[in-house]
């Protein structure tokens, strides 16, 4: 069977997919993301000495903001109740790495990749905000969605 795109029409007009006969189940999605920087940066972000202050409580807020704006930003995406958002960041000294996890959950009729995807993109955007001043060569990478369960499709787990 050919899957198909869902958020186009037969004539090709952009559409936001009816979920009203969708079974509600728990829903869940991982999505991760990855700062890498200089040596420096990560020294400030981990003694907490940047100018803008703690760089990883405002991003993990900024994460958890994030997704619950998700349908404000991504066009088509249903408002969803969520009931959980988590988003934990950790230093890697050995990569010069931030790296992001961004897990949401609810009981619903429609995913939450996107609300998970979305946080950990905010996240990963709000360590550069916060850290730009001293290095601009940050590079946001390997924004990923790892894991998916609920609804009709199954559970998927990156590779």
């Amino acid at each position: 069977m050919k899957k198909k795109l869902t958020h186009f029409d037969g004539a090709g007009n952009a559409r936001m997919v009816d979920v009203g006969d969708k079974e509600v189940t728990e829903r869940v999605a991982v999505a991760r993301a990855s700062v890498t920087m200089q040596a420096a940066t990560l020294k400030l972000i981990a003694t907490k000495q940047a100018k803008k202050g703690d760089v990883l409580a405002v991003a993990q807020l900024a994460g958890i903001m994030a997704a619950k704006k998700t349908p404000d930003l991504i066009p088509l995406c249903h408002p969803l109740s969520l009931s959980s958002v988590d988003v934990k960041l950790t230093l890697d000294a050995r990569r010069r790495a931030v790296d992001i996890e961004a897990t949401c959950k609810l009981k619903g009729r429609t995913g939450v990749e996107m609300e998970a995807m979305t946080a950990a993109s905010v996240a990963a955007l709000t360590v550069y905000d916060m850290c730009k001043s001293v290095d601009r060569g940050m590079v946001i990478s390997d924004v990923k969605l790892v894991h998916k369960s609920g609804g009709k499709s199954g559970t998927y787990e990156a590779r």
